[in-house]
């Protein structure tokens, strides 16, 4: 069993789950809203080689608390849902799309960086082994 970043289980949910999202039929719905896509926690917990209790409680626990916000009129809008009409276990989809938008932005400014600089230690040492030599 192997633990997995925010960014990586999101990521494999979106992957999953993208056809069902882009499949809704308003006139012959499939689920209960078009936003809220249920998923299998299973399934997901499968393909990640980890234990599908880390992956809810992930999603409910912590990943809904933090990317969850309340609109204007008072209601909250959800990243993961344990019901949404007849759906258990339901993600909205055009957030979780824009928290793996923030998360790789988020995940590009560290990395860029950080290889620029190793890359620059790498010239520089070549560089101090080649006076020394």
């Amino acid at each position: 069993m192997k633990t997995v970043t925010d960014r990586k289980l999101l990521k494999k949910i979106y992957s999953l789950y993208e056809k069902d999202y882009l499949n809704f039929d308003k006139d012959n719905p499939n689920r209960s809203a078009k936003i809220y896509v249920p998923i299998d926690c299973n399934l997901v917990a499968e393909k990640l080689s980890t234990e599908p209790g880390l992956i809810f409680g992930r999603l409910y626990y912590h990943l809904d608390k933090k990317y969850r916000y309340k609109q204007e009129n008072g209601s909250n809008v959800h990243l993961f849902a344990m019901k949404v009409g007849s759906d258990i276990n339901a993600i909205h989809f055009p957030l979780l799309a824009s928290v793996i938008a923030e998360l790789d932005d988020s995940f590009r400014r560290f990395t860029i960086p950080l290889v620029i600089s190793s890359l620059a230690f790498l010239v520089s040492l070549g560089s101090l082994v080649t006076n020394v030599i």
